[in-house]
């Protein structure tokens, strides 16, 4: 009789466990970048739903308060929980957007701003609300802003502070 010796296996070898970690950082290296892209692009689209709420609250600023016009700044459309609608607190958006402004953390990645515009009537007959990435090309890569004609604007790479002014937001292209 043949005696054949077996060895017993317990387990993975290193080279075994080497070869399955390759395989997932590989995996992982592809996955990432993908990841990430579609997180700035999730930002994105919540800052341009952001924009179109506040233009909606400008509306209805303006119709709630005609002597004022247009709202003067972002932090009016707002106000803090338990809200009493006045012209510097209007209770029109959450709060969570109306704080979100330069210096502050903003919201899912983005600041904010909206600038009541008078022209040298006594009224704010116009506005420009803007947003930019907190982080460019982290966060996102393009700015957006509208004014009271409704139309939303983008332009990539700019980065910075959200536009101001009625001139600038115009020199960005529609979005698309």
């Amino acid at each position: 009789m043949k005696q054949t010796n077996v060895r017993a296996t317990n387990g993975f070898s290193l080279i075994e466990l080497l070869i399955v970690v390759a395989i997932i950082l590989v995996i992982a290296a592809i996955a990432i970048p993908s990841l990430l892209h579609a997180r700035m692009a999730a930002n994105e689209s919540s800052a341009a739903s952001c924009l179109r709420t506040i233009k909606t609250a400008e509306y209805a600023y303006y119709s709630a308060y005609p002597s004022v016009g247009y709202a003067v700044q972002l932090q009016d459309l707002g106000g803090a929980s338990p809200c009493v609608a006045s012209p510097v607190t209007a209770c029109l958006i959450d709060t969570s957007l109306s704080t979100a402004i330069v210096g502050s953390n903003g919201k899912n990645g983005f600041i904010f701003d909206a600038t009541g515009v008078n022209g040298g009537a006594p009224i704010n007959g116009d506005f420009v609300t803007g947003a930019t990435p907190k982080v460019l090309n982290r966060t996102g890569v393009r700015n957006f802003c509208s004014t009271s004609d409704g139309i939303l604007r983008s332009n990539p790479g700019v980065g910075g502070n959200p536009v101001t002014t009625v001139a600038a937001c115009m020199g960005y292209p529609v979005a698309q």
